[in-house]
């Protein structure tokens, strides 16, 4: 091999050993071993573990990245869907590394490695707000996109320990979140209301937004829920009459 093949190599040997073991349980005698090398190749290329942890990582982390570029067409929330499932996929096959990485609990945590994830988190947002096509997303909409990311981030890796619902319920779950959590945004902050009432036109029925009012409806049909949510709204009219200058 050239040496520019085997600096691959041993980065390749590396992140699948890491994508299966806390990084903590890798030691360079099994990567030299799994890579058909010797220990001190693997130190010519690398001046340790820790170095070659973190350039395994950024590779990760580039691919993680790209599984949130989409194409800007169609529903948004269908979009959203796709996105989520290549990003669950990858968690599923890199999980015992990063959950460990991710929750703080690896010895092989650094500021290097926690640049990474930051970069891919930072990627995940702009790719989120690149959909949403919003010329200047207000800081309440910026936050509410990095909030739902590092919800799904927290959500993915605890599934990845109990399994407790099918893969495609989660991915579903997780876009439901997100609209869930651009409406209530969109509550708050009226110019974004605006583009919410595009957002919804362009949505389908089958897709994730509209089972997502389905269930929602569903949930007003029970008894005692409409009536209850009306005395609220009723009781926040009577409030905002009674405020120092208001009309009322």
């Amino acid at each position: 091999m050239s040496v520019d093949e085997r600096r691959e190599q041993l980065i390749a040997v590396a992140l699948e050993l890491f994508s299966r073991r806390p990084p903590e349980e890798v030691s360079i005698d099994d990567i030299a071993a799994a890579a058909g090398a010797s220990r001190p190749l693997v130190y010519h290329y690398f001046p340790g573990k820790q170095a070659l942890y973190e350039e395994s990582l950024r590779r990760a982390g580039q691919e993680l990245s790209a599984r949130f570029e989409e194409p800007a067409d169609g529903p948004l929330s269908e979009r959203l869907y796709r996105v989520m499932g290549r990003y669950l996929d990858f968690v599923q096959s890199h999980g015992p590394g990063f959950a460990a990485l991710l929750r703080g609990g690896s010895v092989a945590a650094s500021p290097g490695t926690s640049a990474v994830i930051d970069e891919v988190r930072r990627a995940a947002a702009d790719q989120i707000l690149s959909h949403l096509a919003i010329p200047a997303p207000s800081p309440g909409l910026r936050l509410t996109v990095r909030a739902w990311i590092a919800n799904a981030e927290i959500t993915s890796l605890e599934w990845l320990g109990e399994r407790s619902v099918p893969l495609e319920e989660l991915q579903l779950h997780l876009v439901q979140e997100f609209v869930a959590a651009l409406t209530l945004t969109a509550a708050r902050e009226p110019a974004l209301a605006v583009e919410l009432a595009g957002f919804f036109a362009a949505e389908r029925p089958d897709g994730p937004t509209g089972r997502l009012v389905r269930d929602l409806a569903g949930l007003f049909a029970v008894p005692g829920i409409t009536e209850a949510v009306t005395a609220l709204a009723v009781g926040a009219d009577d409030v905002a009459a009674q405020e120092p200058g208001s009309d009322g």
